[in-house]
């Protein structure tokens, strides 16, 4: 049950943690190789951009999972604030409908990119798993906007939706 609850809540905030580091480190000796040894290392800014991609994506159903993405006051003032939590609602519904869009039109490129057998130039990663990052990350994200869905409906029925 441990390990459920840390997949739920700190999953994707250690993961990105990590690619966080990992991106750090590279593009740090990278710098280091250019200007104090006067050479490059091949394979290192094409990781960094990879794991920056990833962190992206990644990071997107983080924000979901926290209710942190942006979102647009100005037009939630056009309401009485009666309705506020149920836009907000709304707001989270089409996310959703968002995230499962691009999951579905990812997994088509991924599945291009299987075919193609494409490889990275200097890695020689199979691009399919860098093209991955967008299904994935928006699969994830689709999950916790349906828990945050769950959880606003259930603020609403027990009245404490004002905070919003």
């Amino acid at each position: 049950m441990n390990f459920l609850k840390w997949l739920d809540e700190d999953f994707e905030l250690a993961i990105c943690s990590i690619l966080m580091v990992i991106m750090t480190v590279l593009i740090f000796v990278q710098v280091i190789m250019r200007y104090v040894f006067g050479s490059s290392l091949v394979w290192s800014e094409e990781m960094a951009r990879y794991v920056f991609i990833w962190l992206i994506y990644l990071g997107i159903s983080y924000g979901s999972r926290v209710r942190k993405h942006i979102k647009i006051e100005a037009a939630l003032g056009l309401f009485p604030k009666r309705l506020h939590p149920f836009v907000i609602i709304l707001g989270d519904v089409l996310f959703l409908l968002f995230s499962v869009v691009i999951v579905y039109l990812a997994y088509g490129v991924v599945m291009h990119q299987v075919k193609l057998n494409q490889k990275s130039p200097a890695m020689q990663i199979p691009m399919w798993f860098m093209y991955s990052a967008p299904m994935i990350g928006f699969a994830l994200t689709a999950i916790r906007q349906v828990q945050v869905i769950i959880n606003r409906m259930k603020e609403v029925k027990r009245g404490g939706a004002e905070s919003w």
